[in-house]
């Protein structure tokens, strides 16, 4: 068997860490074993102990060893993977501002430890939120790791849009192809079935119906975060892990011919999207990197819809340059 993977992830002891740590367990990794390397900050260490406990005792063939640590640089050293999940939660009355500050700060320290410790071939995933934000600070602190490397999770609305697409549609949710959610992971993303597929006809056919695609649909995406967590007090952490394992199976693996996924990737310009955003793309993957999906016609309904997205983007981007951030 090769050398094992290491995959590290932040904030693990979280729900959402927590969750994510023993699905990456059950599952090979191209068939190699993997490491698991944790981070939790200090006071919650009893905890993380916890979980590597529970990862032990679930004798997992594939798992190779569970390290835990209070360092983001010892927790990401040799690192082939890194998954930001940890992140300052928004609390009642905080500003979007302050929660961009604080979260900067946290990722910052990361994309420096990152750049300093993880392996020459480290891929990172940013799924703490504000994610698109959160993977910019890591790109401006790990100037070593190339830019497409560093990702922000668009995965959890490009699935969130399958299943309601699927659902008015009448069909297996396995049947979608080439949705995509351009943009912010926020109520700004704008989920696309333009150029997608249901049970193998065109989705555009749903479109004419603007009342379903505006009034129900793309709001039912954009607010689901916020269902969620008002139905069970907590956000999403489920549907989470699973967005994080779909986005590392395809970024890893390939994608599936005739087919793309969302990807929170840098802009170079496409699609006039402004260079050096981080922006929800169609994307395919060969099976190590990304390729963001070019040739697309996009409809005024569509443009009006993505380009607010990049506006709270852009807004983002200066909020963090003035911070001294990025």
């Amino acid at each position: 068997m090769a050398k094992p993977i290491t995959i590290a992830i932040s904030g693990a002891a979280g729900q959402l860490g927590y969750n994510l740590g023993f699905r990456l367990a059950a599952r090979s990794w191209r068939g190699n074993a993997i490491r698991l390397q944790l981070l939790e900050l200090p006071g919650k260490m009893a905890e993380l102990a916890g979980v590597a406990m529970e990862l032990d005792d679930g004798a997992y063939d594939l798992l190779s060893s569970v390290d835990i640590y209070d360092s983001p640089m010892a927790a990401f050293r040799d690192a082939n993977v890194v998954v930001l999940v940890g992140a300052h939660p928004r609390t009642v009355g905080m500003e979007r501002a302050d929660l961009l500050s604080a979260n900067g700060r946290i990722f910052a320290s990361h994309g420096q430890a990152i750049e300093q410790a993880a392996a020459s071939d480290v891929h990172v995933l940013v799924g703490g939120n504000p994610v698109n934000s959160n993977a910019l600070v890591v790109a401006a602190h790990a100037p070593r790791v190339p830019k497409y490397r560093i990702n922000a999770l668009l995965r959890l609305d490009h699935n969130r849009a399958m299943h309601q697409l699927a659902r008015h549609a009448g069909a297996p949710v396995n049947t979608v192809r080439r949705l995509t959610t351009w943009g912010n992971h926020s109520r700004t993303v704008y989920p696309d079935i333009f150029h997608a597929s249901v049970g193998g006809r065109p989705a555009a056919r749903f479109t004419q119906d603007r009342k379903w695609l505006a009034g129900d649909f793309i709001p039912t995406v954009a607010n689901r975060g916020g269902e969620v967590l008002a139905a069970r007090g907590y956000s999403s952490q489920g549907s989470a892990a699973q967005a994080i394992l779909d986005h590392l199976r395809d970024w890893f693996n390939g994608t599936e011919r005739g087919d793309w996924t969302s990807v929170g990737l840098w802009s170079r310009g496409e699609y006039g999207i402004p260079e050096g955003l981080i922006c929800g793309f169609p994307a395919i993957s060969g099976g190590s990197d990304w390729s963001i999906v070019d040739g697309l016609e996009i409809d005024p309904f569509s443009r009006t819809r993505i380009d607010a997205s990049v506006r709270e983007l852009v807004d983002e981007r200066a909020q963090l340059q003035s911070l001294g951030l990025i």
